[in-house]
């Protein structure tokens, strides 16, 4: 997904414009069933689960003045009919901390929620909500709800094992391994790490003539973490940093060690968001934000190594003006 942001005043935080994004990808519809599930399965409801932006951030740069305070009321719930794809709103679970970020686990009875705020009490530092998801009607019971070991949790993944949740921290720039308990619950984070590393220009390398894009660049800011298909490797990416990094992943502790090499770098101030890899497993696309690029690498799933292939733009030939890239 790329938006074009020409019109977008002089100013504008690329987290005020970039919330319409953040909503969407996050209310992605989850297929409850399959084509194969038995009867009783396939009666239950299709449902789609957007989390939304319900309260502001406080921990905010002064300049950042435009934010605003959330008019979201927390998850929202849709049936999707699945003969016409038309959405029919089943309700809201009412959460004033910002879930802006949703996961299912793959036999969707769990859903996990990043919530984007930046203080706890005293602490400055976001939480991660699981819920039970109640087959027969879609509906959520919260389970529990533990801190998220940084500022502004902004993505959460399960990883293969179906044992961790992963979330990474945009405003605390880091990144944490929550341990998934017996009854779907949360654990404290097993592993926190932080990101270190000089941060990049404000000015992307790669960005249009015109573009006043250069808002993410004020510190680190840990976008996306995911494991690889196998779940040996854990990746994050650092739009602070213009780095993506690479764990080595103990699946029985939950414990996060860097590869070697520990991560790849961007070109200065492009800012890498989001990342996905291609089903053979082979090829990973990373999307900088600033820099309204994908890069391609090929991907050694053996060693967990990175390296860049191709570099191509999102945008029209002779495009001038501001762009925000969000999701890939």
């Amino acid at each position: 997904m790329h938006q074009n942001t020409s019109s977008v005043p002089a100013g504008a935080s690329r987290r005020a414009f970039l919330q319409t994004s953040a909503v969407l990808a996050a209310g992605a519809p989850w297929i409850a069933g399959s084509d194969n599930a038995q009867s009783a399965e396939a009666k239950a409801p299709l449902m789609a689960y957007v989390g939304t932006f319900s309260s502001p951030l406080r921990d905010v740069l002064p300049t950042q003045v435009d934010l605003p305070p959330g008019n979201g009321r927390g998850i929202h719930l849709f049936q999707v009919d699945r003969t016409t794809g038309a959405l029919s709103p089943r309700g809201v679970y009412e959460l004033g901390t910002s879930p802006s970020c949703l996961v299912v686990n793959a036999a969707g009875t769990l859903l996990y929620s990043a919530n984007e705020t930046d203080r706890v009490g005293a602490a400055n530092e976001g939480t991660v909500s699981a819920f039970a998801i109640n087959r027969a009607d879609g509906q959520l019971k919260l389970l529990n709800t533990v801190r998220s070991g940084g500022a502004g949790p902004t993505y959460v993944s399960i990883h293969p094992s179906g044992k961790f949740v992963l979330v990474a921290n945009y405003f605390g720039g880091s990144v944490a391994v929550l341990p998934i308990l017996p009854d779907g619950s949360l654990g404290a984070a097993t592993d926190i790490k932080v990101d270190q590393g000089t941060v990049g220009p404000k000015q992307a390398k790669n960005a249009p003539p015109g573009s006043f894009a250069f808002s993410g660049h004020d510190r680190t800011h840990a976008h996306m973490i995911e494991a690889d298909s196998a779940g040996r490797y854990v990746l994050h990416v650092d739009l602070g940093l213009d780095q993506i990094f690479v764990w080595k992943f103990d699946a029985q502790k939950g414990v996060l060690t860097p590869n070697d090499p520990p991560s790849v770098t961007l070109p200065p101030g492009d800012g890498p968001r989001h990342f996905s890899f291609h089903p053979n497993g082979r090829w990973f696309y990373s999307i900088q934000e600033e820099g309204s690029t994908v890069v391609l690498f090929d991907y050694d799933s053996a060693k967990g190594r990175l390296t860049a292939r191709q570099t191509i733009s999102t945008l029209p030939p002779g495009f001038a003006g501001s762009n925000f890239c969000s999701e890939i």
